[in-house]
């Protein structure tokens, strides 16, 4: 079973530790952080439960469709992703008890002073089957 542990810059529960945000961080501490996320990753490649992880730029745009060619572009007035959603890990592992083990050890990762952020994830399974549709 898929699942995608999602980072969120803000929008979660409210946080156990407070942290200022990682631009505000000490560079050595923002390495510290980005090495557990490569070990980590690395780790779950060996066991073969790693399927993708992906740090976003804060950049980006609602798009949708508005007829031929008019594609329309916005930065908001809606609840922007770009300002929620940090980054993701896609697993692929045997349970949901395991989903929730892996995301429990990466909201270790650490943040200032080298102490563990207690991020809140988001997890979320794959869909495996269109939804059931009663009348």
């Amino acid at each position: 079973m898929k699942y995608l542990l999602l980072k969120h810059y803000r929008g979660g529960p409210t946080p156990t530790v407070d942290f200022p945000p990682m631009d505000q961080w000490a560079p050595d501490e923002v390495n510290a952080h980005i090495q557990f996320m490569r070990d980590f990753s690395d780790r779950l490649e060996k066991s073969g439960e790693m399927v993708d992880a992906q740090a976003l730029a804060p950049d980006g745009a609602f798009v949708r469709y508005d007829g031929e060619g008019r594609p329309p572009v916005t930065d908001g007035p809606f609840a922007e992703t770009k300002d929620l959603i940090a980054g993701w890990m896609v697993i692929d592992v045997d349970s949901w008890d395991r989903a929730l083990e892996l995301a429990g050890e990466l909201s270790a990762a650490p943040g200032p002073g080298g102490e563990p952020i207690h991020e809140w994830l988001e997890v979320r399974p794959f869909l495996s089957a269109p939804p059931t549709v009663t009348e």
